[in-house]
């Protein structure tokens, strides 16, 4: 037998320690953000107290369904080349979708841009009407 297996053989409490660990991480990454992002109490602080502006990715249905007031709508598959991104790089961004999931590849996407302050919104639309916080209606969003 190999050294390294019989160092496996050996330490196989530490090896599945290893192993349950980084398959939680992994699963928690793949969840869509679900433990990542600021809370909406967060971004409301950045809203008020830092600027920030908020991008919400949702298609324009979902959009005009409910959406943060005075966000822009900028579905995630027109991100890359959307025109109405801030100017301002350094800004912080709140990237809201409806979970968090689609929120979460478009934070990573504007990241890639140059945005280096791109958030999401951990839970989404959902977590924002949860707590309790204002929701416009309608397809007007900011340009």
């Amino acid at each position: 037998m190999s050294s390294n297996v019989q160092f496996l053989i050996d330490n196989w409490v530490l090896v599945a320690a290893a192993v349950v660990s980084g398959t939680l991480l992994l699963r928690q990454s793949l969840a869509g953000g679900t433990g990542q992002g600021i809370s909406p109490d967060e971004a409301v602080r950045l809203m008020n107290r830092e600027k920030a502006a908020v991008i919400d990715v949702c298609e324009p249905d979902e959009f005009a369904a409910g959406h943060v007031i005075g966000s822009r709508s900028i579905p995630l598959a027109t991100l890359g080349s959307a025109p109405n991104l801030p100017a301002n790089k350094e800004l912080p961004l709140i990237v809201v979708c409806a979970s968090g999931v689609r929120a979460t590849r478009a934070a990573a996407q504007l990241r890639k841009q140059g945005y280096a302050q791109a958030q999401v919104l951990r839970g989404g639309m959902k977590a924002w009407r949860e707590a309790g916080l204002p929701v416009e209606i309608g397809a007007k969003g900011k340009a």
